[in-house]
This record gives structure tokens, C-alpha cells and sequence, in this order.
């Protein structure tokens, strides 16, 4: 009797444990896959950086926190922070769909290098919500990738790459910058 009680037990832990794998697997199956050539949103937009330099308070979009003197030629340890306006052209003064806040710092001691932190703040009539955009600005690349590490709102969770090409650079005062966005996880 014993022994058939055992038998029994036996066949329910076995038949429960194939029916807990087989649902695992199928919950793994049926993750989302990422398409890398067709994002789920796709867009264009005009970062526009105007630095403080002591005499346009009016215009400024950024100031310079840190400078320190004295090491190198390529602004190694700068550390900017901004509140940029983000436009769909070129033209500064058009009206604004978002706003790029955060920080730069230059990070490189023998080339022009930068790593960006910010949020993409929109408050438009097309977008609401945020991106979370970060990583380093190769600037002498003639295209550079910086990640998109998530959102709230029209982006809850967004996922994928902005890439950056400098589309005007006037010294240290002004520089724009064209950001093509693709997002490949949206929710």
C-alpha cells in the first residue's frame, strides 16, 4: 500500500514539474524581440547650446560650474550644466517642443571628448513626458550614439539610441546639434 501511495506522489511531482516547465518556457518564447531596423518611434530634432560668457545673461542656455586652468587644450574637467531649448529646425528662436536639462563634462585630456546626462522634458502639444538620454559625445566623430535609458509619459520605459550630429559649432559660445531619435521598446 505503501508502496503505491509512493507511486502516486511520484507521477503528481512529476507531472506538476512538466507542466511548471513547459509554461516557463512558453513565458520565455513569447518575449518582445527588438527589430534594430524598424523603431517603434522615430524622430528629429535641434539641440541648441548657448554658453554663458560673462556679458549674455539674457541668451545663456548653459554655464560652466567647474573650468579648472591648466589642464590641456581640450577642456579636460569643464563641467556644464543646461537648460537648452529643443526645436524641430534650425532656427533658434522658433518655438521650443522641449527642453534638454543637464549636464556635460569634458572627459578627455587628449581629444575633444564629452559625456553627456540629461532629460528631454516635453511639454508640447504633440509629446508629453520625458526621455532619459546619456553617454559620451565623441565630438571629432562626424556621428556620435549616446543611449536612451528610459521616459515617463508618451515615452514610459523608452528605450534606444540618439545620435548626434553637429550641425553648427561657434567656439565655446554657441553649438547646435541635430538629434535623430529612435526608440525600440515603447510601451
Amino acid at each position: 500500500m505503501a508502496s503505491l501511495v509512493q507511486k502516486q506522489l511520484f507521477k503528481v511531482l512529476f507531472t506538476f514539474f512538466l507542466l511548471v516547465l513547459l509554461f516557463s518556457d512558453t513565458a520565455f518564447s513569447s518575449r518582445k524581440t527588438l527589430d534594430q531596423k524598424k523603431p517603434c518611434k522615430h524622430f528629429s530634432f535641434y539641440f541648441h547650446d548657448i554658453l554663458y560668457d560673462g556679458d549674455n545673461v539674457a541668451n545663456a542656455t548653459s554655464a560652466a560650474i567647474v573650468s579648472p586652468p591648466g589642464l590641456g587644450n581640450f577642456k579636460f574637467g569643464k563641467f556644464v550644466i543646461f537648460d537648452d531649448p529643443i526645436t524641430m529646425d534650425k532656427n533658434y528662436l522658433s518655438k521650443p517642443l522641449a527642453r534638454a536639462q543637464g549636464f556635460y563634462f569634458y572627459d578627455m585630456k587628449s581629444d575633444f571628448n564629452a559625456w553627456f546626462c540629461y532629460t528631454l522634458v516635453f511639454n508640447s502639444t504633440e509629446y508629453k513626458g520625458t526621455l532619459n538620454i546619456m553617454g559620451a559625445d565623441l565630438m571629432m566623430e562626424p556621428t556620435r550614439d549616446l543611449s536612451v535609458v528610459g521616459g515617463t509619459g508618451d515615452f514610459f520605459m523608452a528605450r534606444g539610441i540618439a545620435t548626434f550630429v553637429t550641425d553648427i559649432f561657434q567656439g565655446a559660445k554657441y553649438f547646435r546639434v541635430k538629434m535623430d531619435i529612435k526608440l525600440y521598446e515603447c510601451y
